[in-house]
């Protein structure tokens, strides 16, 4: 913990009243009376009763979610076909997966058969809606260890479930890979938190450096982005290190954890490459490098320890291109390099015409958040308090990072400073710039904001709840007593929370108590159509999200899925995806043939979108990979021109010679054409 303090002079202070009420509790003999023992019972049934709201909530939380589901879907009642249907796109192919390990002949090819105890989908999403449980059980811990009450814990959950549109969606993209991770990442998070109080004993050191190194593995096991929220999280601890917030040694084992944690996933992921090319392995390996080059980082006056700091970036920086560029040139890396085109379009280096960055940059998650999330977190005065607790905390480190580096120094300038103590404990320190940093994401790509908002509960509530925040703030204010920061730390909490039950809880009653049911008749009967007439070993192309739907309701092979981390995966999509395109019928036709393509689907709500504007339509994204001028009314770059043929997709429909050679329609409803490949020799 860091503290800084003005020197005391005069009488009536602090230390004097804590002196005096120390003594009321010492006999004359010297002894402390009973109160040690008193205090002692009421932190065990504090920690009881506590723990008993934390399970009690998380378990609530699990079962309102699931009750959501159920009432959305009517999902008991629907068959599996719909079932299936509605783990939609990507969902759809990681459901497939598990699909397949339960149908398998025996345990070396897939898992026990759980039939006689629970139906395998039941078993499916009740584990992710217990790993809710296990979610909102993590933030609530996190914030009871950061305040010290358990009330703290409390408002957090509350404030998640007020929020959950913007906390979670987890009860309609079940099995969406980060609803498997976050889970993880909450409780690494609280472990972390743990880890960085004072005075733990060396056993409980390490059985957290465990906890932290589990909790990590699970997150980076589980999504696919896992590199690059850690990398965040990185960063976080490297600013603290560098302003001497935190314990170095600690630091250090937790840039290792997160090293050793991806390692093992890649090996587990049968050497997954994209992994050992990431940021974060090459970043964490500069820092370690760095730290052991530059053993005096640490020492010196002010303007020698920003020389030593800014010097130390500048290496870091520069040791991290230069490892990452090393390692993608050994091992032939390519497998993220749409991302970074993504981000670089993104945030204004320069256009692109490439067609995975721009599918990106089109989607809605993928731009900034939409302002109307404010209004919705302010609802709930989540938002409101988050910028309080924000900025008086930011204040403190601001404070602290520059006593810090300024060491002996600067007494002089500490004793013009009106009297007050800002404390920032290394645990509050590390939470404050990871809620900065994903708060920067989150604005910054709109489907990352679940890191965020779940956080931001658990840092609203802390300070609502700190001693810190509201002894800070009243001493600035000239009306500081340790009574009044008592009052206040307990009664302000309690009526956030009357409020919010006030407010919130008749809707909540009406959402549970609205029901709705699956309707998708002409998905359901395409995928009836393909499992009743084509051959077992049928191979299909079509969208990507689609194709999922394919794979986990009928079991056919497919040319493309919606993973999308894969080079050569990413460019047999694109290829794929000149069926919606300005191609011949022989192009279409040679490129489908290539992959094997024996039935081909066409929808309609691509061939025709509207959802999105001109410009970000797949059919333009096409026709400006291509080179070609896009439909419509609007403007175009002036390189593009015209292509030599009509839209495929549309025109196929006209069954004119030159595609019925090909192509013959063997199905069609509103939504769905297929069309079946002829076999030339």
């Amino acid at each position: 913990m860091t503290t800084i303090r003005q020197r005391r002079v005069g009488k009536g202070t602090e230390a004097d009243d804590d002196q005096l009420s120390e003594e009321k509790n010492v006999k004359p003999d010297g002894k402390i009376l009973s109160g040690h023992t008193g205090r002692r019972l009421w932190n065990i049934l504090s920690i009881t009763v506590g723990g008993i709201v934390a399970i009690s909530l998380g378990l609530l939380t699990s079962v309102y979610v699931a009750t959501l589901h159920e009432n959305d879907l009517w999902f008991s009642n629907i068959k599996e076909v719909e079932r299936e249907i509605s783990f939609r796109t990507e969902c759809g192919l990681y459901y497939s997966y598990y699909k397949q390990m339960i149908q398998a002949a025996s345990i070396q090819q897939g898992i026990v058969n759980c039939k006689q105890y629970l139906e395998p989908v039941y078993f499916y999403i009740y584990t992710l809606f217990g790993l809710q449980a296990v979610y909102v059980i993590a933030l609530y811990v996190t914030s009871w260890l950061l305040s010290g009450t358990w009330l703290s814990g409390l408002l957090t959950a509350c404030w998640y479930i007020t929020n959950r549109i913007d906390t979670t969606r987890v009860e309609f993209t079940i099995p969406l890979r980060e609803n498997w991770a976050l889970p993880f990442f909450a409780v690494q998070i609280a472990a972390i938190t743990y880890l960085l109080r004072t005075h733990l004993q060396p056993v409980q050191e390490r059985l957290t450096f465990l906890a932290v190194f589990i909790a990590t593995f699970l997150f980076s096991l589980t999504w696919q982005f896992n590199q690059f929220m850690m990398l965040i999280q990185a960063l976080a601890l490297f600013i603290l290190d560098c302003f001497d917030m935190l314990p170095t040694a600690k630091v250090m084992w937790l840039y290792i954890i997160q090293i050793c944690g991806l390692l093992l996933v890649c090996v587990l992921q049968f050497f997954n490459s994209m992994i050992l090319g990431s940021l974060l392995i090459s970043f964490n390996a500069s820092v370690l490098i760095a730290r052991t080059i530059q053993k005096n980082l640490k020492k010196g006056g002010l303007l020698s320890r920003l020389g030593k700091l800014i010097l130390h970036v500048l290496l870091v920086l520069c040791l991290t291109l230069l490892i990452n560029k090393f390692i993608k040139k050994i091992l032939n890396l390519e497998s993220d390099e749409h991302i970074f085109k993504f981000l670089k379009a993104k945030f204004g280096f320069g256009a692109t015409r490439d067609f995975d960055a721009n599918l990106y940059l089109c989607e809605e998650a993928f731009g900034l958040l939409p302002l109307n999330t404010f209004s919705r977190l302010s609802d709930t005065l989540l938002f409101y308090v988050y910028i309080f607790v924000l900025f008086s905390m930011t204040v403190a480190a601001v404070i602290v990072a520059f006593w810090n580096l300024s060491g002996s120094n600067q007494v002089q300038f500490m004793e013009k400073m009106e009297e007050c103590t800002v404390t920032l404990k290394p645990d509050a320190a590390y939470n404050l710039i990871h809620t900065i940093l994903f708060g920067c994401l989150a604005l910054s790509t709109m489907r990352m904001k679940y890191l965020w908002t779940s956080h931001m509960c658990v840092f609203a509530s802390f300070g609502l709840c700190s001693t810190e925040v509201w002894k800070l703030t009243l001493k600035c204010i000239h009306l500081y007593t340790s009574q009044r920061t008592r009052v206040i730390k307990y009664s302000v909490p309690i009526m956030t929370l009357l409020y919010i039950s006030y407010k919130f809880w008749p809707g909540i009653m009406d959402e549970l108590s609205e029901l709705r049911e699956f309707y998708d008749p002409d998905t359901v009967e395409l995928m009836n159509w393909i499992k009743s007439n084509t051959p077992n070993t049928a191979v299909f192309a079509g969208s990507m999200q689609l194709l999922a739907g394919v794979k986990l309701c009928t079991g056919r092979t497919l040319t493309n899925h919606p993973h999308y981390e894969d080079k050569n995966l990413r460019e047999r999509t694109k290829q794929i995806y000149q069926i919606y395109a300005k191609r011949s019928p022989e192009d279409v036709y040679r490129i489908l043939q290539s992959f094997g393509t024996d039935y081909v689907i066409l929808e309609d709500s691509i061939c025709y979108e509207r959802r999105h504007s001109r410009g970000c339509r797949l059919r333009d994204l096409l026709d400006i990979a291509n080179g070609h001028i896009m439909d419509g009314l609007g403007e175009n770059e002036p390189d593009l021109k015209p292509s030599l043929y009509p839209r495929f997709c549309e025109e196929i429909k006209k069954n004119l010679p030159s595609y019925t050679i090909h192509f013959t329609r063997v199905f069609q409803n509103k939504t769905f054409h297929v069309y079946k490949l002829a076999k030339h020799k």
